[in-house]
């Protein structure tokens, strides 16, 4: 009976771990070729995506390259299955010369495209988009911000913020999007580290994925697992907002 109820003990310690590492590969898969969990640490695409949104990013939509992989291992050059992503798209990437580190922002260039903003308005191949004065938005603190919808030529619309006249992005040089490179800008214009300025064209290669759909949010200073402060700080309306 002792031997017994040992091997049944043994077993079920084996049955335990492998059901672990089951659940750990098929995370792992999920991970590297479906969905990543993305978190936003800064205010760089509001009024789009706020401090606290938490994301799903699909590793499919552009193809997988070795920065869609987890820990980005130089098992290859370029992208497996690629597929072109489109003007608009919400992108997370890997920063050029710095890529250990996620960036996301709105791509608004592609190849050969020739990007500029003058006075604060975007202009693609020298036609200013389309830029629609809306409703302020209230930051967090209170403050009123302009906003303005702006409808890019392939039709995609979103909001952007003007947090201050005669910022260092407001008035730019002329770049010409080299082939197989990206141009990115955060929505939040006057706020927001991006193609303009030192990270640059972004190559086909460093694409991680699309952003998808916000699946939690919840006010920036306050963790997820803070469950007792969800009554006052979660964010209900945000969640399940589709991104693309």
């Amino acid at each position: 009976m002792v031997e017994k109820a040992e091997r049944r003990e043994s077993g079920g310690i084996g049955e335990t771990l492998k059901v672990i590492v089951q659940a750990l590969l098929l995370a792992l898969v999920i991970r590297t070729f479906l969905f990543q969990p993305f978190s936003i640490p800064s205010g760089s695409m509001m009024p789009t995506l706020l401090v606290g949104d938490y994301l799903f990013v699909s590793k499919w939509s552009y193809g997988f390259s070795q920065y869609s992989m987890p820990l980005s291992p130089p098992l290859f050059d370029g992208r497996v299955m690629a597929s072109q992503p489109d003007r608009g798209d919400v992108v997370v990437f890997r920063k050029p010369r710095e890529e250990d580190v996620d960036y996301i922002k709105r791509l608004v260039g592609l190849p050969g495209d020739r990007i500029q903003v003058i006075d604060g308005v975007l202009t693609i191949n020298g036609k200013p988009v389309e830029r629609e004065k809306v409703e302020d938005f209230v930051a967090e603190d209170g403050t009123p911000v302009p906003r303005y919808r702006e409808t890019l030529p392939n039709g995609v619309s979103y909001m952007t913020l003007d947090l201050s006249p005669n910022s260092a992005g407001d008035n730019t040089r002329e770049f010409v999007v080299p082939e197989g490179h990206y141009f990115m800008m955060g929505d939040n214009r006057d706020n927001s580290l991006d193609s303009r300025f030192d990270v640059g064209y972004v190559p086909f290669e460093n694409l991680v994925g699309k952003a998808q759909v916000i699946f939690f949010s919840v006010e920036g200073d306050v963790s997820p697992l803070e469950i007792w402060k969800w009554p006052t700080d979660l964010r209900p309306g945000r969640i399940l907002t589709w991104l693309g």
